[in-house]
């Protein structure tokens, strides 16, 4: 009875501590893999929007001037 017992609070305290080991380390991972996602994902679309607006406003402008 008394290895059952100690079995079982063994075995409820394993489970809490690796739920709470794993969504942790869930949580950490995908927040690292969020912000380099996003912050490659915003230069690089920035850097096209950025380049294609600047152009055709280079070339509205010159065609004004000229």
């Amino acid at each position: 009875m008394l290895k059952s017992v100690r079995k079982q609070v063994l075995d409820q305290v394993w489970h809490q501590v690796w739920h709470q080991v794993r969504d942790q380390v869930r949580n950490q991972v995908w927040d690292q893999v969020l912000d380099q996602v996003d912050d490659q994902v915003w230069d690089q679309v920035f850097d096209q929007v950025w380049d294609q607006v600047g152009r055709q406003v280079r070339d509205q402008v010159n065609a004004e001037i000229s």
